[in-house]
């Protein structure tokens, strides 16, 4: 037998401490210091803070089952294995695992894109004459520089993870500290007129909140897609997913009250104020001057550089699982012969993030939400059912707390967010899953594998 043990194959290298910082670094990017702003004008005043509990009820229950999924299963690719095996690997689940690529070559480029195109507009800051050609330009370039960065094996990529932790926790912990010194409480509880008026535009307005904040918690599921790569994953993923939840949650939360208890919220989200555009920046030149400012806007372009780098290394893994059990196009499980990460894999998500950064943000950020939630998230609530009941052959060394609370309670809040967000993209999603299907269809005809298998 041909002795394999030379050939390049992932490696698990990373850690407990490397594994959350890899997933706090996805979730606190430029989401929270673009869209503070936008939560808050979505329902009017200060009680936006409830799109943030909201948020973060929903992203606790769907984290809990992520940490279940992830922990039996800890191979690179996350939701494709889950699905796979939930639904039938010779049936269904064959389907719904090349749906799951699927979304994920489209919804991967907006992601990345939509951090680098919220990099490129803070960066008017510093640089206020910066075109919207340039910024898009600047926002392309950053995609492919990160990309560049992970071009390197997974035990230096854990190093740097650390690193880039150390000052996205600096940054958050100067907002925090600098807010609660000087935040008014009247500020804060500066509610307008019928700011809980149980109307269709309250609850509308919460929904795009939720939305808005669901799309800042992303990434506690980030260690599930290189799981692969990860020492003892029965342990080290359900902590990292659960702890990076819980610690980020409590962060916005804060921060949010923090802020707005310095920034008058009709300023912030009042279109063309240095309010509505940074927030943080403002809060910032408001306590200490416009240098002080100028180095916050540094930081946060990091935190940014930072979230984008983690987002990437989970996405491009995703393909790589795919392909490497044969079930996408085979360039995608190359791996590189000495350093053992997947090199088509991650230039092409690098290469397609880039194009997406000529989309605006508010569309990345929806389109990206929304997708994800018809094809995966609503997936994965029946996937952990269907585990628990027709897969006793899988060990579940990690089972959510209040099963089946946390399940009901995420389905719930995922069907809320695509009732309150508009038709159009509720469309996009499902259109997109119609031409996935039919794509399907055709390569299994092809293959002659379910629904077209010869007996």
């Amino acid at each position: 037998m041909e002795n394999t043990s030379n050939q390049p194959h992932l490696v698990r290298g990373m850690g407990q401490l490397q594994a959350t910082a890899a997933n706090m670094l996805e979730m606190i990017g430029i989401g929270p210091f673009i869209t503070i702003p936008i939560i808050i004008a979505a329902m009017g005043g200060p009680q936006a803070m409830i799109g943030w509990v909201l948020g973060a009820l929903i992203a606790i229950c769907d984290g809990l089952i992520w940490a279940e999924l992830g922990a039996a299963m800890p191979g690179s690719g996350g939701s494709y294995h889950y699905l796979q095996q939930a639904y039938g690997p010779n049936k269904l689940g064959r389907l719904m695992s090349f749906l799951f690529i699927w979304q994920t070559i489209c919804t991967a480029p907006f992601s990345l894109a939509s951090g680098a195109v919220g990099f490129a507009n803070y960066t008017r800051y510093l640089w206020p004459g910066l075109s919207t050609m340039q910024g898009k330009l600047l926002a392309a370039g950053l995609c492919l520089a990160v990309t560049a960065l992970l071009y390197r094996d997974i035990k230096t990529i854990g190093r740097l993870s650390v690193m880039m932790w150390v000052v996205v926790l600096f940054t958050v912990g100067w907002v925090l500290v600098a807010g609660l010194a000087n935040f008014k409480l009247d500020l804060v509880l500066d509610f307008p007129p019928g700011a809980f008026d149980m109307s269709w535009v309250f609850w509308a307005g919460l929904g795009s909140a939720t939305l808005n904040s669901i799309y800042d918690y992303g990434g506690y599921n980030n260690v599930c897609f290189f799981a692969g790569e990860v020492k003892d994953p029965a342990r080290v993923i359900p902590r990292a997913v659960i702890w990076s939840i819980i610690a980020v949650a409590l962060m916005y939360m804060i921060m949010t009250v923090t802020i707005i208890g310095v920034v008058p919220w009709r300023e912030a989200i009042t279109e063309g104020t240095l309010a509505n555009k940074a927030i943080v920046a403002d809060f910032i030149q408001r306590l200490y001057g416009s240098k002080a400012a100028t180095v916050m806007t540094l930081l946060i372009l990091w935190t940014t550089f930072a979230s984008i780098f983690a987002v990437m290394l989970g996405y491009s893994r995703v393909p790589y699982a795919a392909a490497a059990d044969g079930r996408f196009f085979k360039p995608f499980a190359k791996l590189h012969p000495t350093k053992n990460f997947p090199t088509f894999s991650l230039v092409s998500i690098g290469v397609l993030s880039a194009l997406a950064c000529w989309f605006e943000l508010a569309t990345l950020i929806a389109a990206l939400i929304v997708i994800q939630t018809i094809a995966r998230d609503l997936a994965q609530v029946f996937a952990v059912v269907l585990i628990r009941r027709n897969r006793p052959d899988i060990k579940l060394p990690f089972k959510m707390w209040l099963y089946p609370l946390p399940t009901i309670i995420a389905f719930i809040g995922w069907i809320y967010i695509l009732s309150t967000n508009g038709w159009k993209l509720f469309g996009l999603g499902i259109g997109l899953m119609v031409v996935g299907v039919i794509a399907y269809l055709w390569q299994a005809g092809i293959k002659k594998e379910w629904p077209f298998e010869t007996s």
